[in-house]
């Protein structure tokens, strides 16, 4: 019974690691061929670790909450809680900055949480969607087409900016009533936090193509000789990528196909993620296309909608319902659905007005 218990609480714990691992083996019977693993792929996954490690070395220093807990004092909380939301996004990803800020946010005596958790999902998609590192999906797009940051910063910049401005705006109107509970005060290990922010910098310029590949080493030599637990990042996630580069390989066989016409890469990257999730959807149509533009666009907007659009839509929401009373979980659920689908609207509107 309790192994039962443990596979069952696994399947539904790490479904993404175990769709794509039963995907990746038939769709591979299918086709009678192992998958393909290119060069660009693999260096995506080695980038994704070490940056993993370098912010799990920055999250255990401290330095993160504290830095956080400066947006706690003073006036126009709810505005300053998702404006930081969307700018950590873009250093430190969407998933990160949602698992420090909704907590925060949770911590706080204050009315009308639920709201400005789905505010702060929705800058964790749109500012993480800025730069080549703010999400799984930009890093390999960035990679896979091996792309200079001015290029692929001036194609998504309209994206965040319009929704900055949305945000900044709506944020405006939520009135809350707060009183700061006395926090547990925070202590950070200053040689820590320097040591990892200057690994998190060489690994934020191995991206940006400034320094060698294998620079990101450094951070792995580093957590192995002095801090072992800054190696406890999701693996499964990691895993989940490795299968999923070879099912698209596999799919690319299936399909036998290349689209072309950026509408057609848009919005079947974007409404396919609200079902596979907006990496495995980048991942899978990188494959067939050269129009890395449209993908960028459809896979940013993607992570709007569902709650499966992104893996940040599911930590934001899975934060919420364990710290919630269980009637408010329905209202919560459709507040969410109804501002993602609202944000994936908007998404779509944009981009044909622009493209």
């Amino acid at each position: 019974m309790n192994f039962q218990n443990f596979f069952i609480g696994f399947v539904i714990r790490e479904w993404l690691l175990v769709v794509s691992g039963i995907g990746l083996v038939l769709s591979s019977i299918y086709t009678g061929e192992l998958p393909v693993y290119s060069v660009q792929e693999l260096q995506v996954l080695y980038i994704l670790f070490v940056l993993f490690i370098a912010v799990r070395g920055l999250q255990n220093s401290g330095l993160i909450l504290r830095f956080s807990r400066v947006i706690e004092t003073g006036r126009r909380i709810p505005l300053k809680l998702v404006v930081f939301t969307f700018f950590l996004s873009m250093l430190v990803t969407n998933d990160v900055a949602l698992i420090v800020m909704v907590p925060i946010t949770l911590a706080l005596n204050m009315s009308r949480k639920g709201i400005l958790v789905i505010f702060e999902a929705l800058a964790a998609n749109a500012g993480s969607a800025f730069t080549p590192f703010g999400n799984p999906q930009n890093l390999y797009i960035y990679w896979y087409y091996n792309l200079s940051p001015i290029e692929f910063i001036s194609s998504i910049a309209a994206f965040s900016m319009v929704f900055l401005l949305l945000l900044l705006v709506s944020a405006g109107f939520i009135k809350t009533e707060i009183k700061l509970q006395k926090l547990t005060v925070i202590t950070v290990n200053k040689r820590q936090a320097l040591i990892y922010g200057v690994l998190f910098i060489i690994v934020l310029l191995t991206i940006l193509h400034v320094l060698p590949v294998l620079s990101g080493f450094a951070v792995l030599i580093f957590a192995l000789l002095f801090d072992r637990p800054a190696l406890k990042v999701d693996y499964a996630l990691l895993l989940s990528f490795l299968f999923f580069f070879g099912l698209a390989d596999d799919l690319k066989l299936i399909l036998a196909t290349e689209i072309n016409h950026s509408g057609n890469i848009f919005l079947l990257s974007a409404l396919s993620s609200q079902f596979i999730s907006n990496v495995p959807a980048t991942l899978l149509f990188a494959k067939f296309t050269s129009n890395w533009e449209a993908l960028l666009w459809g896979v940013n907007a993607g992570g709007f909608g569902t709650l499966f659009g992104s893996l940040a839509n599911l930590i934001a929401y899975k934060l919420y319902i364990t710290h919630t009373s269980s009637e408010h979980k329905a209202k919560f659920t459709a507040q969410f659905m109804f501002f993602g689908f609202t944000a994936l609207f908007i998404s779509i509107v944009l981009y044909f007005m622009l493209y």
